[in-house]
């Protein structure tokens, strides 16, 4: 049978701190606060989580996160990764700006016009990155590249060569 988890033993300050956090406005503190405050009376994570309306592993987070860190445990962190993996190297990122510098007809594609997905899809073809990327990526390399990317237009040309005389307004 797995053995239950409960909160570390609390000092003075720490049980005054979690009893403060209980009035404060944000929620994920007040929820912290109060599973910390009913493993420390005892409480499996199980009825807690019953309790509180939330899931086992929240509780257990939320203990195991106290007994790691304890007060500062209470407080929201930064949602953002530690780490990013760049999907881009330094060649990758020359070989899609050279990619971008040709028409999307050289790769075997009906438009002349590169959208953020279309070079996400080329590149992963041509091998340039090892997985696909969204467009967002290629968006986000591309800036870090100091490129903004901005909507291509699309103008309206013809094969004809009186095409700019036909075009032209008429002068009477």
């Amino acid at each position: 049978m797995q053995e239950l988890l409960y909160v570390r033993p609390m000092t003075d300050a720490e049980r005054e701190q979690v009893a403060a956090g209980l009035r404060s406005t944000d929620r994920f503190t007040v929820r912290r606060c109060q599973v910390v405050q009913a493993s420390a009376r005892g409480e499996p994570a199980l009825g807690i989580a019953r309790v509180l309306g939330c899931t086992k592993q929240t509780a257990l987070n939320a203990i195991n996160d106290f007994n790691a860190r304890g007060l500062a445990a209470l407080a929201r962190g930064s949602s953002r990764p530690h780490t990013t993996r760049a999907l881009f190297d330094a060649a990758g990122r020359e070989r899609l700006r050279e990619m971008l510098h040709r028409s999307p007809r050289d790769f075997g594609r009906p438009t002349g016009v590169w959208t953020l997905e279309l070079a996400a899809e080329v590149a992963w073809e041509l091998g340039i990155t090892a997985a696909r990327v969204s467009a967002e990526t290629v968006r986000a390399t591309l800036a870090a590249m100091g490129i903004r990317w901005r909507r291509a237009k699309h103008w309206i040309t013809s094969p004809d060569p009186e095409y700019a005389r036909k075009k032209a307004p008429a002068t009477a």
